[in-house]
């Protein structure tokens, strides 16, 4: 994907200091030195056929791309070549027949936090953390003029890559960079959604304190973690694994982080939704064939993660900038 058209948008709508330096930022995430697959991942996307879409429905639970005319060769080959960007996380997707049964029913997620944020007509949106973006699709579906969508996995920038082949959008961009990319004090989204990056950060206040710096003044955080039981005090830091993820840091109450969203100087600050996460809603399928929620588990309880840990359950909170 070239990025010369969200450059030249980036430099009228008032982010030219990212604008500046963001090609090299891209050249650096994109780097076969960061992944000796990207080549391959881009053959995929350049064998592609070029299918005029009849239908492009992004408030679908699968983002859907259809073409009545389409003939079952040029199907198979979509469903074979979109096969080689596995594993396929976020989702789901109906591209053409071809059905990405993600590992992540990401709908779920959306449809517990849609009727909670604030309306995203016509705003400007920065997604961290976004996977291969298919909440940005959700969130262009809603309403919003522009979703720029960050996470450092090529593979990732590459599925959306393959999405927009057929849907051609100009308004949803997925980059491969983390927030430490992104300019000190921006002050300029209307929106920032941060949604499973939390604990995976080492200093998660300063995590806090860099998403508020992308907000303009009353521009909404929504966030979206791991969390556990407990007071404000209560604070789960794994001495090894995580459900076996490694880069799980910190894992707090729901009121830990209440408390540390205003210390932050973030305001109106509401808890919206909690949840346990379910095997529907996280999962093994033929488009993701590593281990998923079920093996995380422990076998004899459910309610533990294989480590003893409390089993993945997770919060969405949304507060205001000052």
């Amino acid at each position: 994907m070239h990025y010369q058209d969200l450059i030249k948008r980036m430099n009228s709508i008032g982010l030219s200091e990212w604008a500046d330096v963001l090609q090299s930022q891209i050249d650096k995430g994109l780097s076969i030195d960061r992944h000796g697959d990207l080549p391959r991942w881009q053959n995929v996307i350049n064998q592609l056929p070029d299918i005029n879409s009849e239908k492009i429905d992004l408030n679908a639970s699968a983002i859907t791309v259809s073409n009545s005319k389409i003939d079952e060769q040029q199907k198979e080959k979509i469903n074979s070549l979109l096969k080689e960007l596995i594993p396929w996380r976020k989702g789901p997707y109906d591209v053409h027949g071809s059905y990405i049964n993600t590992e992540w029913r990401s709908d779920f997620k959306w449809d517990r936090l849609k009727s909670h944020i604030q309306d995203l007509k016509g705003r400007r949106v920065l997604d961290v953390g976004c996977g291969n973006g298919y909440h940005g699709w959700r969130m262009l579906g809603a309403g919003a003029e522009l979703v720029i969508g960050i996470d450092p996995s090529p593979l990732f920038v590459m599925q959306h890559q393959a999405i927009n082949h057929f849907i051609n959008n100009n308004n949803l961009y997925v980059l491969p960079l983390g927030i430490e990319a992104v300019p000190e004090n921006l002050k300029f989204f209307d929106t920032v959604f941060s949604m499973g990056v939390l604990y995976h950060r080492r200093s998660p206040i300063d995590h806090l304190y860099q998403l508020k710096e992308c907000l303009r003044k009353d521009g909404e955080l929504v966030l979206e973690t791991l969390v556990i039981d407990g007071d404000k005090n209560q604070v789960l830091v794994p001495k090894g694994r995580y459900a076996k993820m490694r880069n799980v840091w910190f894992i707090p109450s729901t009121d830990a982080i209440s408390l540390w969203l205003e210390r932050c100087g973030y305001k109106n600050i509401k808890l919206v939704d909690v949840n346990t996460t379910s095997t529907e809603e996280q999962r093994v399928t033929d488009w993701m064939q590593y281990e998923s929620l079920a093996d995380f588990l422990d076998p004899d309880d459910s309610s533990l993660t294989i480590e003893g840990h409390p089993a993945p359950k997770r919060a969405v909170f949304t507060a205001i900038a000052p």
